[in-house]
């Protein structure tokens, strides 16, 4: 995936739902289900503008690991040169298509076996990527090459809280440090995992709070995570839950 698409506003990107039970996003400390979450004391940041490559049955396949919904992402790469003319398949699964394979986009195989291929996404979610060459009409899953990860986040607002409640339990059940790691969101359950993505940088962190409720916001992080990310007050990040299969 091109990573032009990839550079975001001075301000930030997230997904909706966000929020948390305190602070400035507006959230209620205490008034959760009484769970509790196990949250991340040491952030584990990776860069988010990657290239992502993998080859397999005479076919390479490369793209940017991190995408943002309604914007486009490349897919590149070779196939054999006795394949030109022919096409391949790029296909995806994940949440959104019951992790059942469906075909994305496709792209011709030129006569030096090189293909590209434009998917201007439409669906938030991590996904399993792999290319495939299609014989006539029908893509053989025999010939597929081993799949990939891509993350497609939604851009949203996020803000920021923690000071002032370090030391309350959270409306999951966590009590709140200065170093704890999550995210509130006003509807995801508890525990669940989110990917956050701010200016190349990308991490995942659970939903531990509810909120925000106040300033539009879909997300409230804490302070500790939007440290980890290089936030400062509000942004706008890319942020997308990870269900679990």
């Amino acid at each position: 995936m091109a990573c032009g698409a990839l550079a975001l506003p001075a301000t930030g990107w997230a997904s909706p739902g966000g929020g948390v039970g305190f602070g400035s996003g507006g959230s209620g400390i205490g008034s959760g289900n009484g769970s509790s979450t196990t949250t991340h004391e040491t952030p584990a940041v990776q860069s988010g503008n990657v290239s992502v490559s993998v080859s397999g049955n005479g076919v390479t396949l490369q793209t940017d690991a991190s995408a943002m919904l309604r914007r486009n992402a490349t897919f590149s790469g070779t196939a054999p040169s006795r394949f030109a003319g022919d096409t391949v398949v790029i296909q995806r699964s994940g949440h959104e298509t019951h992790w059942r394979w469906v075909s994305t986009v496709s792209a011709p195989i030129q006569s030096d076996g090189s293909f590209a291929a434009v998917w201007h996404a439409n669906h938030i979610g991590r996904f399993s990527i792999r290319a495939l060459i299609a014989s006539g009409t029908v893509a053989q899953s025999a010939n597929a090459t081993p799949s990939l990860t891509v993350t497609v986040y939604r851009p949203s607002l996020a803000t920021q809280y923690g000071p002032g409640f370090y030391g309350h339990r959270t409306a999951c059940g966590v009590r709140l440090r200065k170093s704890t790691i999550g995210v509130a969101n006003r509807t995801l359950p508890c525990g669940t995992d989110v990917a956050v993505y701010f200016r190349g940088r990308t991490m995942t962190v659970p939903v531990i709070d509810r909120g925000p409720y106040a300033n539009h916001a879909d997300w409230d992080l804490t302070t500790a995570t939007g440290r980890a990310l290089g936030i400062t007050g509000s942004a706008k990040i890319g942020a997308v839950s990870l269900p679990i299969r």
